[in-house]
């Protein structure tokens, strides 16, 4: 182990985030937010000791937009993976502009389901990790939807961050989304829908009452995925916070511990490995 890393794996004296954004919001926000998110991971290490593994969506997204004839629905799995290999370099080239703009360091780390689930190639990637945060450098990871298949991919990128903060031993899972949060009626019919600002655990009965369809029509994960991704990581002692992405300086106010978005509990004290 390196010097430079505590015996929980995070960078000496730093606290350690994952912070996951949707295909909508970078698509939406495009370089300007993405610039904006970046500049927050740079104060966030600056003056808040916490350092960031960043999880994005948008590779499908982004090439469907270019791809005259992908602009459909059903599409078949072979399509879905070319449109992910030609928008994986679209999307990253946002991220390295947004990260060279504030001064910072970007590297891409594309996973399968199989890079977490076994035990070498998950401590391969854990060690890739953890070198890059100890050069401050930023990870930004997406699912390798190039080779994956149904039978082997994690579901969406909510999912997939909640096994990230697990196996990197973060702090806290910040979930980027289009809405202000988890309101306790859908927002869009009742406009008395209150947003609840404190979750202390994901409840089956929740997730029941819960539209399991997606939130948008660039991204595969509603509110239910991220519930569903806040429930995995409460299990393995990482907190969660859903909260809008284009809210000016979100990342911030969440690390004063602001009221913004929905803060969900982890339901024990994470266990060190």
């Amino acid at each position: 182990m390196s010097k430079s890393q505590t015996e929980t794996g995070n960078t000496q004296g730093m606290r350690r985030w994952v912070v996951k954004a949707g295909s909508n919001m970078v698509l939406s926000g495009g370089p300007l937010l993405l610039r904006a998110w970046m500049q927050q991971v740079a104060q966030l290490r600056r003056e808040h000791n916490i350092e960031v593994i960043w999880v994005t969506s948008g590779a499908i997204a982004s090439a469907a937009d270019r791809v005259p004839s992908a602009r459909k629905k059903g599409r078949t799995l072979s399509e879905k993976q070319a449109l992910s290999a030609i928008g994986q370099p679209m999307v990253m080239d946002l991220y390295n502009l947004a990260l060279n703009a504030t001064g910072l360091l970007g590297a891409q780390i594309l996973l399968t389901y199989d890079d977490i689930a076994d035990d070498v190639r998950r401590r391969n990637f854990q060690n890739t990790v953890e070198q890059l945060l100890t050069w401050d450098v930023t990870p930004v990871l997406n699912e390798n939807d190039a080779v994956a298949t149904e039978e082997i991919k994690f579901g969406d990128n909510d999912s997939l961050s909640a096994r990230v903060a697990w196996v990197t031993r973060a702090e806290r899972l910040l979930i980027l989304t289009d809405v202000a949060g988890l309101y306790d009626s859908d927002p869009r019919k009742n406009p008395h829908a209150t947003r609840v600002s404190h979750l202390k655990r994901v409840t089956q009965e929740l997730l029941d009452s819960t539209d399991k369809g997606s939130g948008s029509s660039r991204g595969t994960g509603g509110m239910y995925s991220k519930l569903s991704a806040a429930q995995l990581a409460a299990e393995h002692g990482v907190e969660t916070w859903l909260v809008q992405g284009d809210v000016p300086s979100v990342l911030l106010q969440v690390a004063n511990n602001a009221d913004v978005g929905t803060r969900i509990d982890a339901m024990r004290r994470r266990r060190e490995k």
